[in-house]
């Protein structure tokens, strides 16, 4: 692991929460990494002018918890002059993908494996870690993240400001059914918010050192308070995870075809054919992702005409 970390990342939680909540349910967490080297303005500003335009989402920080995607007000600046000016350029921004970058998948990597030790496990892949990737966040003052969901577990971690974070239980479907949840998956997060919801959820007022741990398609929205914000999202897929989210991506192209198609689970013989058809065609088109000008075409041709909202022409 890396011995040179300025600051040791460390995830830490209550013995009951990592051993009966998790992975199933969420539960406060503390770390060390508030300060660290790597997530600060200074360096952010050079991972958003490092990383591909593809990997860069902002937008305007202004937004309602049940936002309509499609009304999403837009900032004019470009992502480094966002994480410059955060502090009155009234924005929200995520840059995704983090792990390209080495010294940041060495991060993730070191803090999650912090958690599988404290879970009793030796390594990352015995802990069940894998497809490990990092969201780093850098919002305005009084910003608002909508109520959405995401498909991967999730450890995030608050490393400045002060920001609410509301989760939600869906395990029932009664907040967002299987429609949405494919839906979510593949064509956008956004999910219509109902205050009749509040009692479903937990919120957790985070400051710095502070975090929360998602569980997969767990629905949250998040509100910054008085001051910038920065925090990061150390995601995580199954092998369970990465079957579901495969099934909702091939499901939703088929029915793009006008093919209706049942929700995973419940035809299991079917789920494996599809799962074998995609995961070959993934293979063959893989490569082709190197190009960030083909990822768009991919994106497009797999998740719909809007899969590239967030980028700018």
């Amino acid at each position: 692991m890396n011995a040179a970390s300025h600051v040791a990342p460390v995830i830490t939680a209550s013995n009951d929460s990592l051993t009966r909540d998790f992975p199933l349910k969420p539960f406060a967490i503390r770390h060390m990494l508030a300060g660290h080297p790597l997530l600060t303005l200074q360096r952010i500003a050079k991972l958003a002018s490092d990383l591909p335009r593809d990997l860069i989402e902002y937008n305007s920080g202004a937004a309602n918890i049940s936002q309509d995607p499609d009304k999403v007000a837009s900032v004019d600046l470009n992502p480094v002059e966002i994480v410059n000016r955060i502090e009155t350029a009234g924005a929200w921004m995520v840059l995704k993908r983090i792990e390209k970058s080495p010294e940041y998948r060495v991060l993730l990597e070191d803090t999650l494996l912090s958690v599988a030790r404290a879970r009793g496990f030796n390594s990352l892949a015995e802990a069940g870690f894998s497809q490990i990737e990092g969201f780093l966040f850098v919002s305005s003052p009084n910003s608002t993240t909508p109520f959405h969901m995401d498909a991967e577990d999730n450890f995030f971690v608050h490393i400045h400001g002060e920001k609410t974070f509301a989760i939600f239980d869906n395990r029932d479907g009664s907040i967002a059914d299987n429609a949405q949840v494919e839906y979510s998956t593949t064509k956008h997060r956004n999910l219509p918010y109902n205050d009749n919801f509040k009692p479903r959820g937990v919120e957790y007022h985070l400051v710095d050192g502070d975090g929360c741990y998602v569980p997969y398609q767990w629905p949250h929205w998040v509100k910054t308070a008085g001051s910038y914000s920065i925090s990061m999202a150390i995601t995580w897929k199954t092998a369970e995870v990465r079957r579901l989210n495969d099934l909702h991506v091939f499901n939703s192209m088929l029915r793009g075809l006008g093919l209706p198609q049942s929700t995973p689970g419940q035809n299991p013989g079917w789920d494996a054919v599809k799962l074998a058809v995609f995961r070959t065609g993934r293979g063959i088109v893989e490569p082709l992702r190197k190009s960030e000008t083909m990822r768009r075409v991919l994106r497009r041709i797999a998740l719909g005409k809007n899969a590239n909202y967030y980028l700018k022409t």
